[in-house]
């Protein structure tokens, strides 16, 4: 089965292989990421994140998935040194970089809780696939209609970061200022709540930003820089 719903800003498709009726587990997926954009978006005033954001919310009232996202978003915040930070002067605090890749994730876990073995779920182009292996495109950070690779992926999550979707919206928390030094950024790793987080991370690191990700356990690495090399890990599951 396949669907295709616009949730949190970006087209979200979903690709189950296996035999049988899964409505029931895609109306969960679905389900649960509208959950998320209500609760997580910085966009909507009411939302749980604006009102901890302007302090109507104490430390005390936060939910359960909220205190998870703010102690990743903090912990990527200290190992980049800053340069990774959802609170910077006159944006509010925006946690989006760890919500898509988290909320993701806990979507791909209710599929196999309900016992989907082969599927595929992109989140505006950042994906997470079990069963395989899944082929999976990296977007040519300057051309639209292209690739620059291609991924073999079993059992495992890609995300890119870059500023061709959305411009320039990438700041380095040490500077506030939009991120420098590459083009692109891929990382592969188990979940997508790590290569998402740890793919804008690197990105907002700029041209340190490789070596970071790539010191990561379990984590897999293809990026361009600014003077568009191209730099990847020995381990890159290239197809």
């Amino acid at each position: 089965m396949r669907r295709v719903e616009h949730v949190m800003g970006f087209p979200v498709s979903l690709r189950i292989d296996d035999a049988g009726d899964h409505a029931a587990a895609a109306d969960a997926v679905f389900d649960w990421l509208r959950q998320v954009d209500a609760r997580f978006s910085p966009f909507k005033p009411g939302s749980e994140v604006s009102r901890y954001g302007r302090g109507e919310l104490a430390d005390g009232e936060r939910s359960a998935d909220l205190r998870e996202v703010l102690g990743l978003c903090e912990r990527y915040r200290d190992e980049t040194g800053g340069a990774f930070d959802v609170r910077l002067p006159g944006r509010g605090l925006d946690p989006c970089a760890v919500v898509k890749g988290w909320s993701v994730q806990r979507a791909a876990a209710l599929l196999t809780a309900a016992g989907v073995r082969r599927f595929c779920l992109n989140a505006g182009g950042d994906v997470v696939v079990s069963g395989g292996p899944w082929r999976v495109g990296v977007r040519h950070p300057e051309r639209a209609d292209r690739v620059c690779a291609v991924l073999a992926v079993t059992d495992a999550a890609v995300a890119t970061s870059g500023p061709y979707e959305r411009g320039d919206h990438i700041l380095d928390g040490r500077t506030g200022r939009p991120a420098t030094g590459l083009l692109s950024l891929t990382v592969v790793a188990a979940t997508l709540t790590e290569a998402d987080a740890t793919a804008t991370a690197a990105f907002a690191l700029g041209a340190e930003g490789p070596a970071w990700a790539a010191a990561r356990p379990g984590c897999e690495v293809f990026a361009v820089d600014a003077a568009r090399s191209v730099l990847r890990t020995p381990g890159l599951p290239v197809a």
